[in-house]
């Protein structure tokens, strides 16, 4: 029980480096305001954002979280 605890604490600590860096690399929201104003939210780019990098970055950064939330809750059942 004590080498899954580990291994999971570990996990753990990998998701929460991650999620760091992930939030990091994103767009801040007022990147995307300026674009909208000015017309650009109908190009190509702004209709397929979840199909960009940042849509994608976007998606990993749900399923850590979800991830993340569920680790924190077996581990502190353990």
């Amino acid at each position: 029980m004590a080498a899954l605890k580990v291994v999971l604490t570990v996990v753990f600590l990998i998701i929460c480096l991650a999620l760091v860096v992930i939030v990091l690399l994103q767009e801040g929201k007022s990147a995307g305001l300026t674009g909208s104003i000015s017309g650009a939210a109908e190009t190509f780019w702004g209709k397929n954002k979840g199909r960009s990098m940042e849509g994608k970055l976007e998606k990993i950064t749900k399923y850590g979280v979800i991830l993340f939330m569920i680790l924190a809750l077996v581990l502190n059942m353990l």
